[in-house]
């Protein structure tokens, strides 16, 4: 799996609102796309989807933006990826044949692979949370890292 650059941009986009998130005021489209570095206008097409999904909501008007629509301890990366990106999967080779009966020879056992695969990068995504990186980013928490490069 790879991560796009729309999957990138809807995390950074969150995890900045995270890190202002204690103060409660939205965040104009416009100011996050500075504090974060990303261009303006796919960045409101990303955060109308995190919207479409209910991971931020927007105010309108003076004073308006977006605001997470849950608590940073309850939005996991996994869940901001899947959101932009679509489901968390090593490929699209379809799923394992339940009574063993494969097409081509080696079929099912890479089936199975690729499937435990998906499983296991959406779990690992899934272990982390905005609230866990936003600790990360203030220094306060080690970087959590599972393999060496």
């Amino acid at each position: 799996m790879r991560v796009s650059t729309r999957g990138d941009y809807a995390s950074r986009a969150l995890l900045s609102l995270a890190l202002r998130n204690d103060l409660g005021v939205p965040t104009s489209v416009r100011d996050l796309a500075e504090r974060t570095g990303l261009p303006q206008p796919y960045l409101e097409q990303i955060l109308l989807s995190l919207k479409g999904v209910g991971l931020v909501r927007s105010k309108r008007g003076v004073g308006g933006g977006y605001v997470l629509a849950r608590p940073a301890e309850e939005i996991t990366l996994a869940e901001i990826v899947a959101a932009v990106d679509g489901p968390i999967v090593a490929g699209d080779f379809g799923v394992p044949h339940q009574d063993g009966a494969c097409d081509h020879e080696g079929q099912c056992v890479l089936l199975g692979v690729w499937a435990d695969v998906g499983n296991h990068m959406r779990e690992h995504l899934s272990s982390f949370t905005l609230a866990d990186m936003v600790l990360q980013a203030r220094g306060i928490k080690p970087v959590q890292r599972t393999h060496s490069a």
